[in-house]
């Protein structure tokens, strides 16, 4: 019998031999896809789904095209590649995190960090740089300069004076704002910070703390009731911080202007379009990402400040000056803190990223010794570690090969776990120990061996105990190798096979044309008054465009915008718009979007093909298109595929 067609049929009957609760919707080579794990990616990737027979059969050609992608990746060995392997151990760490907490209290962190939301803090701090590793007289010299510095508080200087002082604040912003850090609400700060702030009184100063970055202590100036939500637009222009003093006037003279334009009854959308410095706001009318409690974005003080100011939806502010420029702030719509429950997701997957969850690790772990009745054997185990590790062990100079016996440290669900594998992780860590005397620093070391070996442990088992994670596994898996084989395949190779693009360009010349085209210098007026001066001026053929600018914005910046270039005529809308067609010289003026124009044509460039490097980007594009369909119909020769129709169209009955 021909192999193939006996590799088809022994497919097939797969295909009925698992279970009628999740049946086979596809194999590749043997290798089942459930019809679970086909709904779970059709449901992510369709807002609106659908489950006729022909949305179904569409959504499939698209994920057989996806799985043989992988599947060829695996079979060219992308799997084993070590700096994927580690990409993906990567990915499987974070996505495990919310599976290695205790629930009880991850809840109660849940709630506390709710109840935060609904305040924000101002605050202040001082901070006294520690390494991570600094030795306990160092550490303690940090503490006692700390408290040092807060007796100088409680004694009559103000916070700011001391932070500022010689031996003050190691903060480097610390000459600019005082150690001031201004309002923040929950995860806007690391959470040891956030923990103090909210533990100290309006007016009080804290105890010395640690975080990552060293010591710290903070006054809280001021408590308050979050502020809620805002979605404001903007109108800008730029004005860098570091610009001059005319720069900075010639912007401020023209926000005013925009803003008497608005006080008149000039629409803000308007002007937006056609003023604004900001790309990535004026072509959506100047509306910006959403901030304040409970979202990622933070805009500068004084932005923040002037938005919520706005009372009213559709009001508007007066100019406010940043260092990226002036602003002119519309308030587009605002809400109050969600309720918790409305928020309750997004606040768990907060709470198992942040230093939080560190604090349900312990008990998490001790359920696990229970469940899996975990036995200590370490007491004799650690003996020859209390002996040979010295001061040379924070140089790097323990080697594990130096202790090579195999002592149970702790039994755990039957396993064994051995004293050889706990000098490989002390080898391996001891960047992160404190200098402190051996025996201390053996069992600092052991105890966060010991509960990393239960959690990693735990870990191993987590894809059998819950599919969800499974197939987010999955999902990660098989994104990382498509975007790697897509890589080689296709994108980075046609844009290293110069040959073939060319070859490509050549075969497909007729595909990349210009439209006509006029080399021209385009006046963009705001009046027709202004448009026949600035068309009178040209005239004059005695001045340069830049005079021509200057002059014509004398009495307002706005009057004038002036550009050069070649401009398709079919494409470019401010050209293609002329009431008649363009000719050398200077043009009739006309009327669009609400400006008007005086265009001066320097030459006509006809229409014709497009050279290699005008058309280079659209070439590419196409080429890995056609490199693609090419490497499609070699996988698919090469690989088997078999579909369950009867389970792929029972998906939504």
């Amino acid at each position: 019998m021909n192999k193939l067609i006996a590799f088809a049929i022994t497919c097939m009957i797969s295909l009925t031999g698992f279970s009628q609760n999740d049946p086979v919707i596809m194999t590749i080579d043997g290798d089942p896809i459930t019809k679970s794990e086909f709904l779970q990616i059709y449901l992510k990737n369709n807002d609106d789904p659908q489950y006729d027979q022909k949305s179904l059969d569409e959504y499939m050609e698209l994920f057989k095209r996806f799985k043989l992608k992988v599947a060829e990746a695996e079979a060219l060995g992308y799997d084993t590649i070590p700096s994927l392997t580690k990409e993906l151990a990567g990915y499987q760490k974070t996505l495990a995190r919310p599976y290695l907490i205790d629930s009880t209290k991850n809840d109660a962190l849940v709630q506390e960090a709710y109840d935060r939301t609904l305040e924000e803090i101002h605050a202040a701090h001082i901070l006294i740089r520690v390494e991570s590793n600094a030795t306990p007289e160092d550490t303690l010299k940090a503490y006692n300069r700390l408290l040092d510095l807060k007796k100088r508080i409680e004694a009559g200087e103000t916070f700011d004076a001391v932070a500022k002082s010689k031996m003050g604040s190691e903060d480097p912003t610390v000459q600019k704002n005082g150690g001031d850090l201004g309002y923040f609400t929950a995860f806007q700060m690391v959470y040891q910070f956030e923990d103090a702030a909210f533990s100290t009184p309006v007016g009080g100063i804290s105890n010395p703390f640690r975080t990552r970055f060293g010591y710290h202590i903070l006054k809280v100036i001021d408590r308050r009731a979050a502020r809620g939500t805002m979605e404001a637009a903007h109108l800008m222009i730029a004005a860098r911080n570091d610009a001059n003093e005319t720069e900075i006037a010639e912007a401020k003279t023209k926000i005013d202007e925009l803003y008497d334009l608005l006080q008149a009854g000039e629409s803000f959308e308007e002007l937006v379009g056609k003023y604004s410095d900001d790309p990535s706001s004026s072509g959506k009318n100047g509306i910006l990402p959403q901030f304040g409690t409970g979202t990622t974005t933070r805009m500068v003080p004084e932005f923040t400040e002037a938005a919520f100011a706005l009372k009213q939806d559709g009001e508007y502010s007066k100019p406010v000056k940043t260092d990226y420029g002036f602003h002119i702030i519309k308030r587009i719509s605002w809400k109050n803190v969600d309720s918790f429950d409305a928020l309750k997701k997004e606040i768990e997957k907060k709470v198992a990223k942040d230093a939080r969850s560190v604090k349900t690790q312990a008990s998490f772990v001790n359920k696990l010794k229970k469940e899996y009745k975990f036995k200590s054997k370490s007491k004799k185990g650690l003996k020859w570690f209390y002996e040979n590790i010295d001061s040379t062990y924070h140089l790097g100079q323990f080697k594990a090969t130096e202790y090579s016996k195999k002592k149970v440290l702790f039994k755990l669900d039957k396993k064994k776990f051995r004293a050889n594998d706990f000098a490989t992780y002390m080898a391996k860590t001891y960047r992160g120990a404190r200098k402190e005397d051996p025996k201390t620093v053996v069992n600092k070391q052991y105890k966060l061996w010991e509960n990393e070996t239960i959690l990693n442990y735990e870990e191993s088992k987590l894809a059998g105990k819950y599919p969800a994670y499974k197939a987010l596994i999955t999902e990660y898996h098989d994104g990382i190798l498509l975007y790697e084989v897509m890589s080689d395949k296709v994108w980075n190779k046609a844009m290293r096979d110069t040959t073939g693009l060319k070859s490509f360009y050549g075969l497909n010349k007729e595909k990349y044309q210009w439209g006509e085209r006029v080399d021209a210098e385009v006046y963009e007026c705001g009046s027709l008054l202004i448009a026949q001066q600035t068309s009178e001026m040209l005239m004059s053929d005695s001045l340069e465009s830049s005079e021509i600018v200057k002059a014509m914005n004398m009495s307002s910046s706005l009057n004038v915008k002036f550009r050069k270039g070649k401009f398709d005529t079919t494409k470019t809308r401010f050209i293609s718009t002329s009431k008649s067609p363009l000719k050398t010289g200077i043009n009739e003026t006309y009327e669009f979007d609400g400006k008007f124009y005086v265009v001066k044509v320097n030459d006509i460039i006809a229409a014709g093909p497009k050279e290699f490097n005008e058309a280079k980007g659209a070439i590419t594009s196409d080429y890995q298109n056609y490199l693609e369909k090419e490497w499609m119909k070699e996988i698919e020769a090469k690989h088997t595929m078999v579909i369950n129709k009867d389970a792929l169209y029972s998906i939504g009955k």
